[in-house]
């Protein structure tokens, strides 16, 4: 009875988090599913609409466009930015001063807030007073963000890598430091090659940590605005007019609250679904991998 009465009065001390929540989380999305059903003329009229903003955004072709896009942008992000912060975490410092300054230089980038990447990378790209815009065109690279949609598009790609492959080489960096030494010492024994080392040893071991690395690069990836925003402003046209860009221009711009309601509720549901399918994959590959009986 004793240890029923605590257990009681032990969820009083998570009520203040589930009232934060509500307020921030819950009731916000309410709000915006009540959006997403009704069409807003003013403060005090509307009327009901059902599922047609839906209907209206799932058949929106620069919206398609701009998911396409997205997709595109996060897969390359994806398969540029996981194997390069294994690789950096594979050869950085294990321990020593060595280790601590690195780990300083390498996080150096994510202290820098995400509109002043946009800043520094769109300077860095002139050709006026740009150190990498002035050097394309002296070796006669006709370079430019604002005309051509290429150079726009690996520009974004560089300024995200970056930005954030430090910190999924942090990441690894910390699922490698907890590996016993006891299996290097048995690899050592059986004269394995560093290759094995990394397939049996390290890459098993990293699952978990490259799981939440994945996710979270993921959804970062897929609801970029600031940085993009900055450096190309969605152009040239709309080539890097992302979602979370078409959703700002809908919803602050033209003031459309049902739709962009409406393309806001799409937007999340594919987030939690795409991070689910990553999930579930990565953890079903661990799962039905067969057990290895050495190195």
């Amino acid at each position: 009875m004793n240890n029923k009465v605590s257990n009681n009065r032990a969820w009083l001390l998570v009520l203040p988090m589930l009232v934060l929540v509500a307020f921030s989380a819950i009731i916000p999305l309410m709000t915006v599913v009540n959006y997403s059903v009704q069409d807003v003329l003013g403060p005090n009229a509307s009327f009901f609409t059902g599922t047609e903003w839906f209907k209206s955004m799932l058949n929106d072709s620069a919206l398609q466009a701009a998911f396409v896009r997205q997709i595109a942008f996060s897969l390359v992000i994806l398969a540029i930015q996981i194997p390069l912060g294994i690789g950096i975490a594979l050869i950085m410092p294990k321990r020593g001063w060595q280790a601590s300054a690195v780990l300083i230089l390498i996080t150096l980038p994510l202290l820098i807030p995400w509109n002043v990447v946009g800043s520094i990378w769109q300077i860095f790209t002139r050709g006026d007073i740009g150190l990498m815009g002035w050097g394309l065109r002296e070796l006669g690279i006709d370079y430019n963000i604002t005309r051509h949609s290429g150079d726009a598009w690996v520009t974004i790609v560089l300024m995200d890598v970056w930005h954030w492959t430090p910190l999924v080489a942090m990441l690894c960096y910390s699922g490698l430091r907890s590996i016993p030494e006891a299996y290097y010492q048995a690899a050592r024994i059986d004269r394995a090659s560093k290759w094995a080392v990394f397939r049996y040893i390290q890459l098993p071991k990293l699952t978990n940590v490259l799981v939440i690395a994945v996710l979270l690069r993921f959804m970062h990836s897929f609801m970029i605005y600031a940085e993009p925003f900055v450096l190309t402003g969605g152009g040239p046209g709309s080539s890097t007019t992302f979602l979370s860009q078409a959703l700002t221009t809908m919803a602050v711009g033209q003031q459309d609250l049902g739709p962009s309601a409406a393309f806001s509720l799409i937007y999340f549901l594919v987030i939690l679904l795409v991070s689910w399918v990553f999930y579930t994959t990565i953890m079903h590959m661990q799962k039905d991998k067969p057990p290895q009986g050495g190195a």
